[in-house]
């Protein structure tokens, strides 16, 4: 396995973020059954053992775009929390991925789009304040391109869906710091996860993207 395979075979993109690394129980968000158990020590082993990057939340993003009859309609998610981790040494020890996504923190251009997309008629914010996604494991393509499996919950409905990935490697802000850039993109119907309003002036088709920088977490 290539030196990017190797990092991306722990890919978890957790619910980590700068302040949470420092706590002895980080991952106590998804414990109670949220998420399977296995992975939640995984993340934990993976935190104490030095092997964790952090996303940086200011140069990531986490959206989407749909077509519809005012033209494209994008979204950004402005609060999600993210991480990952890999075991240089037993690269397959951590084939786990977890993200979380704040859908109160929707953000597009327009008020009265904004409105709507977080009203009961789509996304339901009240009523589903997250959007989390949990691997079931991925496929690579090529050297620096991957399927990233898992379930996806959205709207209170989770489907299985695949994300299409690249990772590239970035040169950090001194010699000492180990940067990592992953995009993941993936297309999804709407009307599988219950959001049909406005169908079929609005696209079924949603394009769900993220960007990840991520750099090392050094204690």
């Amino acid at each position: 396995m290539n030196r990017f395979k190797s990092i991306f075979a722990g890919f978890v993109l957790s619910v980590l973020s700068v302040s949470a690394i420092a706590e002895t129980d980080v991952c106590a968000p998804f414990k109670d059954g949220v998420v399977d158990e296995t992975v939640v020590s995984s993340m934990l082993a993976a935190a104490d053992d030095g092997h964790l990057y952090r996303i940086e939340p200011a140069s990531s993003k986490v959206g989407f775009c749909v077509e519809s009859p005012v033209g494209l309609v994008e979204g950004e998610f402005k609060d999600f929390k993210g991480g990952l981790t890999f075991f240089k040494q037993n690269p397959g020890k951590g084939e786990h991925a977890l993200v979380r996504v704040n859908t109160k923190s929707l953000d597009t251009d327009g008020a009265l789009i904004k409105k709507m997309l977080k009203g009961k008629k789509f996304f339901d914010v009240k009523n589903y304040p997250d959007i989390l996604f949990v691997s079931t494991g991925f496929k690579w393509v090529s050297d620096k391109e991957a399927v990233l499996l898992g379930n996806l919950t959205l709207h209170g409905v989770t489907r299985e869906v695949g994300f299409h990935v690249e990772m590239v490697e970035e040169p950090g802000e001194n010699q000492a710091e180990q940067r990592i850039v992953v995009k993941a993109t993936t297309l999804i119907h709407r009307s599988e996860f219950g959001l049909t309003a406005l169908s079929p002036m609005v696209s079924n088709s949603v394009n769900l993207c993220m960007s990840v920088d991520a750099v090392k977490y050094r204690s």
